[in-house]
């Protein structure tokens, strides 16, 4: 894979025609997007299905979690759909359920471990007895058991979760936010250059690339950082 299929751009904005427009703006350099909660809840999976059938690849970040059949029955729906990642939460029966539905399809199911919003203040007021990286590891011991495509954590895990997985399942890491950024509301961060050098193999960047002033220059500085990672100059 070439840098253009290891970024994954956040589509999330409010409305179908912002997304239209960003997308158009930043033409054949990306490849990848993903649509969340945002833009599903405002006509996003329609045009999400729309995207594919252009050629673009689709990380539908739903995040689910329900009984065995309701998972199954949505995995199902959605392999169909030409999506290629879908999240859902990193519990054992919710994996092994999605996974038997995915069987046979190319939809790449991803275990999200510990959201990258939330540290462990906000684990143990949920009621988790464990730190943010105890659990992410965890889950992802749990993913790899269940046969799930991959995971979501934070990069400041993927080295230790690289460990776990093994070479060939998927890391996908939000939270990626290029040198000198803003944080925003993110508490465990880390620049595309150091997430591929820690292990991951997909990068999640929104707001620095979604709200920049220059979308398509903001999403080129990234592929740049991207590549320097994978082939450094002074090799």
């Amino acid at each position: 894979m070439d840098a253009r299929e290891r970024l994954i751009i956040g589509l999330d904005v409010p409305t179908v025609g912002e997304a239209e427009r960003l997308v158009s703006t930043l033409g054949d350099d990306i490849l990848f997007y993903k649509i969340g909660y945002q833009l599903v809840f405002a006509g996003g999976l329609e045009f999400a299905r729309d995207l594919a059938a252009s050629g673009k690849k689709i990380f539908l970040d739903m995040k689910l979690l329900d009984i065995d059949n309701t998972v199954a029955s949505g995995v199902e729906n959605i392999a169909r759909m030409g999506m290629s990642m879908l999240t859902l939460h990193a519990y054992p029966k919710a994996m092994r359920a999605a996974v038997g539905a995915a069987a046979g399809s190319g939809l790449c199911l991803l275990g999200v471990t510990v959201l990258t919003s939330m540290d462990a203040e906000d684990l143990a007021e949920a009621g988790y007895d464990k730190d943010p990286h105890s659990l992410v590891l965890r889950r992802a011991e749990q993913a790899r058991a269940a046969g799930m495509g991959g995971i979501v954590c934070s990069a400041a895990e993927a080295a230790e979760v690289r460990e776990v997985l093994g070479p060939d399942m998927a890391i996908v890491t939000p939270g990626i936010r290029p040198t000198g950024s803003d944080h925003g509301d993110q508490k465990r961060v880390m620049t595309p250059f150091d997430a591929l050098k820690a292990g991951a193999t997909h990068l999640v960047v929104a707001r620095p690339i979604v709200k920049a002033p220059d979308p398509r220059h903001a999403a080129r500085a990234v592929l740049n950082e991207m590549v320097a990672a994978r082939w450094p100059a002074n090799r």
